[in-house]
């Protein structure tokens, strides 16, 4: 699925980079067209750019935060921990002097929430997570595809450590209070997101997957 070359001009437009945001865009294109990336790819973005929009109103800084989702799975190589660490450099470096160092920071920050280690406190920094996150609130169908789609990704990863690591992980998300920290998606997803990840825990464990 092809990224949104007009969406992305404005939004260097209204950030009022003094360069062609061209060749990043170009960059950021061949990238989430990585033949590896089956979930990890132009379609997720696509989806959360849909669910920016719907949040946008309310959203304190959106320009900040869809920066961070344009870039925030901009490195993905399957089961390494350090993604998002890395995809925040890669803004950095696509930055370059064309941003205020603070705002430069802030989507730094921004990216590497979605590492989701711990539930956000900060406005932008939930509706990142929380756009991130809002695949797990799609219908039952549609979180099973792209939960097959993460594990296909990883195919060169056994069962025995794949689904343990992912079970730890969709355990983690279930252990929280709540799932996403903004009223907003949690009026949306939360309910939906637990029942499809209580679902799929489920049917692991009658597959024999007794993580």
């Amino acid at each position: 699925m092809c990224l949104q070359w007009e969406r992305f001009q404005a939004l260097w437009k209204r950030c009022e980079a003094p360069v062609d945001p061209r060749p990043v865009f170009e960059n950021l294109s061949c990238r989430y067209r990585e033949p590896h990336r089956i979930y990890h790819r132009g379609k997720h973005l696509i989806h959360c750019f849909h669910q920016l929009d719907l949040a946008y109103t309310i959203i304190q800084d959106p320009d900040a935060v869809e920066l961070a989702l344009w870039f925030h799975d901009a490195i993905y190589i399957p089961g390494s921990s350090e993604n998002e660490k890395e995809s925040a450099e890669l803004f950095v470096r696509a930055a370059g002097d064309y941003f205020r160092p603070s705002f430069i920071r802030k989507v730094y920050e921004l990216i590497l929430v979605t590492t989701h280690k711990e539930l956000a406190q900060e406005c932008n920094k939930q509706f990142v997570a929380d756009i991130d996150l809002s695949s797990f609130g799609v219908d039952w169908e549609e979180f099973l595809r792209d939960t097959n789609a993460v594990r296909e990704e990883q195919a060169d990863s056994s069962d025995a450590v794949f689904y343990p690591a992912h079970t730890k992980f969709l355990n983690s998300m279930l252990g929280r209070p709540r799932i996403f920290g903004t009223e907003f998606f949690f009026g949306r997803y939360e309910q939906r997101a637990r029942e499809n990840i209580t679902r799929f825990l489920a049917d692991l464990v009658r597959k024999g997957y007794t993580c």
